[in-house]
């Protein structure tokens, strides 16, 4: 039975998939049919499956000839992608050939150095800032006092939160909604390279301004460097990456997050106690800030040798400069040229990347998949402000002063905080994609809350018990850092690269992290305000309670992304929030009957119903397009 496809702005069951977005796209709504019918041996969200191997294999060879490539290689690629796990009984496939395959789904950490480079190049782009949350954490001790700002008052609080979220309301409001034009004019690295120039400019400015205000404009323009990189790193990574081990790669952003947290320590302690040298307002909290570009002009001279994400190539239309990147990214020719093949199909069955950045905007929250999509996101990039990390990020040092450190203790304290959030990054990187981003979520939230309660009532403890007092405060704050590196840290830029379809890829992740700096400039703004008005044990309490609401928001609105191809994740997200949010309210209270109360219960059916989808091309030149919908 073979109906017409109906049109997804009045249906959304499709997710938007046939919906014709654009003139450029190769997707004609009227050539869309639905067929209903059986294929064992389809996979689940593979868009080849309902296709013989000759047919897939002949349109290998007509993308290649398009392409000018070599025929029979993406031939055999084609094959490998319409049935990844069926190599072996693929006669025209050499043994070396197998191997190799076999090799890959084994050990998906065998890959080539490249990619590893790569990843960790783009990704010490959050190195720079980190560091600028912690050296302004140490500049915080100096600064206001040199620029008149440092009393008790409810103007100096508010200027001080001021200054030190300027380049966040830069990045909210902003830098992050230039990447989507930066990245289509610049590519990927050369948004990352002039992000990378307009960050050492900056730090250098922070270092040689004259008053609170010039300080305030300097750190404001900062947010052109940090708000454009924290949209792109992550999404240039998942692009390169493999799908098997996306996340943990992906999440190396937050890992150099961490890392130049703790650096930015190193600087505030190795520059605290530098003598003014004749500069009136002081010569060590310059020195802080102007640390901030080292990670910068480092990126800077590395950036330019990696290769060029291969999806942003294919939007551009230069499918052997694609081809030719993957190689670099993949250990043979083969499995280069079976992403590209797939890669190409995935951006062809999306439309184009032409769209406005309007009519992106539009169709992210007009279509029930990229509005779930970009609701995930938002939840996580919002409640990684609201569960309070960077509370501890900005102000540690003060926190630490005013619970009965010394300067230098306070500086110290603080430096352990950055060190635990980056060591136990580390074990992020063999749990995000086992466990997934879900799990480690709702494993996180309530215990965050419960270490949050625990730094905040030790302030309760009689100064006449200092060490107890100290202690307790230490430990609460450090056992917080440890749960969130592991979980709260990396969970969600790795989501927000992932969460969205490709052709609103990156307006989602502009929403996401406009999100993200939008409340951290909230969050530090507000609490040297709140600290004086709440105290600290009504401060923490504050942000306890937030993580609890997180949890709840993770559990109800939060779909599981691991391990999942673009094409499962359109089916994931298709889900409507309410049914997503009953079926796993029933769910958490069927686990906890299983485990918790030891019940004999079922477990209830899956959530997910998995739609096979396939394109085929009876002329490929003519780009005439055929969708397959097998109930």
């Amino acid at each position: 039975m073979t109906t017409t496809a109906t049109d997804p702005a009045t249906n959304n069951n499709d997710g938007g998939l046939f919906e014709n977005r654009s003139s450029g796209s190769s997707i004609d709504p009227e050539k869309v049919s639905v067929e209903s019918g059986d294929n064992n041996n389809s996979q689940a969200g593979n868009l080849l499956t309902n296709y013989t191997e000759e047919e897939v294999m002949n349109m290998g060879r007509a993308y290649a000839k398009e392409s000018n490539l070599d025929q029979e290689l993406f031939a055999k690629a084609a094959a490998i992608a319409r049935d990844p796990s069926g190599y072996n009984s693929m006669a025209f496939l050499s043994e070396e050939e197998k191997q190799g395959l076999y090799s890959e789904a084994e050990h998906p950490w065998r890959l080539p150095k490249k990619l590893y480079w790569l990843v960790c190049t783009a990704s010490m782009a959050a190195c720079m800032q980190g560091m600028d949350e912690t050296v302004i954490n140490g500049a915080n001790l100096y600064y206001p006092s040199a620029f008149g700002i440092g009393g008790n008052s409810d103007r100096d609080k508010w200027l001080v939160g001021l200054v030190n979220c300027a380049p966040y309301l830069c990045c909210g409001c902003i830098s992050c909604w230039m990447t989507d034009w930066m990245n289509w004019h610049f590519s990927r690295r050369g948004t990352i390279f002039i992000c990378c120039v307009i960050g050492v400019l900056c730090c250098l400015w922070s270092a040689l301004t004259n008053t609170w205000w010039h300080l305030f404009i300097a750190r404001f323009f900062l947010g052109f460097s940090i708000g454009p990189n924290s949209t792109t790193v992550p999404v240039y990574s998942s692009e390169s990456a493999p799908a098997k081990i996306r996340g943990s790669l992906v999440m190396n952003w937050q890992v150099w997050t961490a890392f130049g947290i703790m650096l930015g320590y190193v600087f505030s302690l190795a520059f605290y106690r530098i003598p003014a040298r004749g500069i009136g307002d002081g010569l060590s909290w310059r020195l802080m800030l102007g640390s901030a570009m080292l990670p910068s002009i480092i990126l800077m001279c590395q950036i330019p040798f990696c290769p060029e994400s291969p999806r942003w190539l294919m939007g551009k239309g230069r499918h052997r400069e694609a081809f030719e990147s993957l190689q670099q990214l993949r250990n043979s020719d083969l499995q280069a040229a079976r992403d590209a093949f797939y890669a190409n199909i995935l951006i062809m069955e999306e439309g184009s990347t032409k769209a406005s950045f309007f009519y992106k905007i539009g169709e992210m929250f007009a279509v029930r998949r990229n509005r779930n999509g970009a609701m995930g996101a938002w939840i996580c990039m919002f409640m990684q402000q609201f569960c309070g990390i960077n509370v501890i990020a900005y102000y540690s040092s003060s926190i630490f002063l005013n619970s009965g450190f010394s300067e230098r203790d306070s500086l110290i304290a603080s430096w352990g905080f950055g060190m635990l959030n980056w060591v136990f990054a580390a074990p992020a990187f063999f749990m995000i994609d086992k466990f997934g981003r879900r799990s480690l979520l709702l494993f996180a939230f309530p215990f965050m809350a419960v270490f949050l309660l625990m730094a905040g009532f030790a302030f309760w403890i009689p100064e006449t018990n200092e060490n107890a007092r100290l202690a307790v405060i230490c430990l609460g704050i450090y056992l917080f850092t440890i749960v969130y590196s592991s979980s709260e840290g990396p969970v969600p830029f790795t989501y927000s690269s992932e969460c969205a379809a490709l052709y609103v890829r990156d307006v989602t992740m502009s929403f996401a992290t406009a999100t993200c700096w939008f409340f951290n400039f909230v969050l530090s703004l507000t609490w040297p305000s709140l600290l004086k008005a709440f105290k600290p044990q009504g401060a923490f309490g504050w942000y306890a309670a937030w993580n609890v609401v997180g949890f709840f928001l993770v559990l109800w609105l939060l779909p599981e992304t691991k391990n999942l191809t673009l094409e499962e994740l359109d089916d994931v997200f298709d889900v409507p929030a309410h049914q997503h949010a009953v079926y796993q309210t029933k769910a958490f209270y069927n686990a906890f009957q299983r485990r918790i109360l030891h019940q004999k219960v079922e477990k209830l059916p899956p959530l997910y119903q998995i739609h096979r989808m396939a394109i085929t091309n009876t002329s490929w030149e003519e780009k005439k397009q055929t969708v397959t919908h097998v109930e």
